[in-house]
């Protein structure tokens, strides 16, 4: 991959990570709840998705999906049913006891779930594959071996997500700390509840 093709991909999926979504609002709302080892986990679940994606998107299979629009509404309600649910839980759970650094945070088995459940956020997600699919054909270069092509753009989209995501589960896990024993943070659990639910209507009502 040429060198000015590589850093034109960098600027262009350093530009999407920026802007919020629900992985964001997942990794958040995880670190607020069980500390900066839960919003490690559900970094790695959602960053772990693209995986799956990039190899989708290598055998074809995000062209196929594209093809057949009942597949995609398909795949689409059962993501949004299923941020309903994750907005859902925050909504009407009772807040617990905040992690702080150095304490214990969420077992290792419960940081296992909260792997899952952003990888989950990731797969179920339709745009994202689709989005992938319109992305990449722009910056593949005839003369370089495709697969490298692809490996380079999948670590520099782990790396720069991961980036981001690692920021806001800081940024959330310092809010928590500061804020432990107030009521204020009970309200920021339902504000991320509540955004997991936007974020649910929305994609449920989209078209595309």
């Amino acid at each position: 991959m040429p060198l000015d093709t590589f850093l034109l991909f960098l600027a262009t999926w350093t530009l999407v990570a920026l802007s919020p979504g629900p992985a964001v609002m997942f990794v958040m709302s995880q670190t607020g709840r069980h500390g900066m080892r839960a919003g490690v986990a559900g970094t790695l679940g959602i960053v772990s998705g693209h995986l799956f994606t990039f190899s989708a998107v290598a055998l074809g299979l995000a062209a196929l999906l594209a093809k057949y629009s009942e597949a995609v509404s398909a795949i689409r309600i059962v993501s949004a049913l299923y941020l309903l649910y994750l907005g859902a839980k925050m909504l009407l759970s009772r807040p617990r006891a905040l992690s702080t650094e150095t304490g214990a945070g969420a077992a290792p088995a419960a940081r296992h779930g909260i792997v899952l459940q952003g990888l989950a956020v990731q797969l179920t997600n339709p745009k994202n594959l689709l989005f992938v699919l319109a992305l990449l054909p722009q910056f593949i270069r005839p003369g370089y071996p495709l697969l490298l092509q692809l490996g380079i753009m999948l670590v520099v989209t782990i790396l720069v997500d991961g980036a981001f995501l690692l920021a806001y589960a800081n940024l959330a896990a310092h809010g928590a700390r500061a804020l432990k024993g107030s009521r204020v943070i009970a309200w920021l659990e339902r504000v991320f509840g509540a955004a997991l639910i936007f974020f649910g209507l929305k994609l449920m009502l989209s078209r595309r």
